[in-house]
């Protein structure tokens, strides 16, 4: 294997933003839910690619290519507009107008949380057809990887709507962040008559998370755009010029790619696993994580290693049929409002 790290790194990452999946499933957050689930998704794919075509540009198994690649283009835009969704709820949160959200109101948020992270990504990657000039690429070491006409459609339906859900990101958080400052001697009140069950250190990590994930993703975004249309954009004829030959599978072998283009490859390549390092750098260590992690541990020393006395039941103890599993959970998990 040429570089063995690649799916160490795409597998524990994917396992670490796993992590704090448990309490986020418990406290129905849709966006953060999401969020996991596309980086996992990602990690996976990842993961799987730089095993199978660790050593070579061979097509071994089209079909996944085909549905992987689509899914990579969602991530594309999933990511951000997770991001997004956080930083409207943490807005709407601090701003003046918080109040107690009705049953209705906390479907209807959900709805548009859900649209956002899965229905949004569906169409783009249905867009994506549009300036698919052929089925895939192959690149070893790295796997699949989709393939896009550069023209001025291409910067239209694939470059600019992340761009924009981005900078709407940064102008919410920019929102929720002068509330604070307009609010910052009763902040910590006004978190608690909100219902959200926030503290100001978790309202800030989930702020400066979505904050500092889009920041790397708008640096991404840019030097990807940059590499793809340096040499120009090509014309836009008609639709059956730009998908003639379709079912082409472009095929690079390592060796035949300049040192640069092996240094892009595999810096673009880490910037899933580095995002879901991020993640779990913000939801892995805090407060209630680490509590978690205790309760876990004092269940695994009862149970598998029988010592101790009986005490509370942790997040391991999921069979649990009386209800203890939820009981052992801080309240301030289990969010009302931020959910």
């Amino acid at each position: 294997m040429m570089h063995p790290e690649l799916p160490i790194g795409a597998f524990l990452a994917a396992i670490l933003c796993l992590i704090p999946l448990p309490w986020h499933w418990r406290a129905r957050n849709v966006s953060t839910i999401s969020l996991i689930a596309w980086l996992f998704i990602s990690n996976i794919i990842y993961g799987v690619d730089a095993i199978i075509w660790r050593d070579s540009a061979v097509i071994l198994v089209p079909v996944w290519c085909d549905i992987t690649t689509k899914l990579l283009v969602g991530a594309t835009i999933a990511l951000p507009a997770c991001c997004l969704c956080i930083c409207i709820q943490l807005e709407r949160i601090a701003s003046p107008r918080s109040s107690s959200m009705s049953a209705t109101d906390k479907t209807r948020r959900r709805i548009f949380d859900a649209f956002m992270c899965w229905g949004l990504p569906i169409i783009y990657m249905a867009l994506h057809c549009v300036v698919q000039g052929h089925r895939f690429d192959i690149i070893e070491v790295i796997g699949c990887r989709a393939d896009f006409y550069v023209s001025v459609a291409s910067i239209c339906l694939q470059t600019l709507p992340p761009l924009l859900i981005t900078a709407l990101t940064f102008i919410y958080a920019g929102l929720a962040l002068l509330h604070f400052f307009h609010r910052r001697m009763i902040f910590s009140t006004h978190l608690s008559n909100s219902s959200s069950g926030l503290t100001p250190s978790r309202y800030f990590r989930l702020m400066l998370m979505a904050v500092v994930e889009m920041a790397m993703g708008l640096a991404i975004t840019t030097l990807d755009t940059w590499s793809n249309y340096q040499y120009g954009m090509r014309p836009w004829t008609s639709w059956a010029d730009v998908h003639s030959n379709f079912g082409r599978i472009g095929q690079f072998p390592w060796i035949l790619v300049p040192q640069s283009g092996r240094m892009w490859d595999l810096g673009m390549w880490w910037t899933i696993p580095l995002s879901s390092l991020i993640f779990f750098a913000f939801f892995g260590f805090g407060e209630e994580a680490v509590k978690e992690y205790g309760k876990c541990g004092a269940w695994i020393r009862r149970v598998v290693f029988r010592q101790g006395e009986k005490g509370s039941l942790g997040m391991c103890e999921i069979g649990s049929s009386k209800g203890s599993f939820n009981k052992s959970v801080p309240h301030s998990l289990l969010l009302s409002d931020y959910v």
